[in-house]
């Protein structure tokens, strides 16, 4: 993932990163200015045994304001919630730049709208396929926090469910069109083989931009 300006929105798909590599690099992100947003908490990752995570969590429970619990600390329950202390520990958050960063980053369980029309991507530097030994344990964010207290588990795998179906049937739809706009380039282009040859000639067709066979196509859909 480059550290570069933007004033558009970079999507990343929470799933299979570390939760704490990825909150480092969003911080860095949100820090120069650009605005991020994480969908698919529940399925971030953290290293170590999921009993393990818990004990450490149910710690953390513990701490609280002997005088005045209600002062805090504040334990969040929700996997967007965890990712946004997470990356709140790491950007100075009592100063007017740490809060204007803050406020560039949103997180989300599930995909909600917009966002499941829109473009999402990974960052390699905090996956945790390429960075943890695969004979390492780890658990997910989203188990963790329904054991601890997070009582929308269900919901959001329900809605992530009708999301999927509708994604798959958009899917097959855009294929078929793309197969029967396919063939109708090849049947036009059999009339206008000389006019191609001459733009070929002259570079206005290369290999990549070629009309491909439909057989071809269909076979790597």
């Amino acid at each position: 993932m480059s550290y570069k300006f933007s004033n558009k929105a970079i999507v990343i798909d929470g799933r299979g990163h570390l939760l704490g590599r990825l909150a480092s690099i969003v911080a860095k992100q949100i820090l120069n200015g650009t605005k991020v947003v994480i969908v698919r908490c529940e399925d971030l990752q953290l290293s170590g045994h999921f009993f393990r995570n818990k004990i450490k969590f149910l710690s953390f429970l513990r701490k609280r304001c002997n005088v005045n619990p209600a002062r805090g600390p504040f334990h969040f329950r929700a996997p967007s919630r965890m990712f946004w202390k997470a990356v709140r520990g790491m950007v100075p958050h009592k100063t007017r730049r740490g809060k204007l960063a803050l406020a560039r980053l949103k997180v989300f369980e599930g995909i909600p709208p917009p966002y499941d029309k829109q473009k999402r991507v990974c960052v390699p530097l905090a996956m945790k396929i390429l960075c943890l030994r695969s004979d390492r344990k780890y658990c997910q964010v989203g188990r963790v926090a329904h054991e601890v207290g997070w009582q929308y588990k269900d919901v959001v795998s329900s809605l992530e469910a009708k999301r999927k179906i509708k994604a798959r049937l958009y899917y097959n739809h855009k294929q078929r069109l793309e197969k029967l706009r396919l063939r109708a380039t090849q049947k036009v282009s059999k009339g206008i083989a000389k006019q191609n040859s001459i733009l070929k000639k002259f570079g206005y067709i290369t290999s990549e931009n070629e009309v491909k066979p439909v057989a071809a196509v269909a076979a790597k859909a």
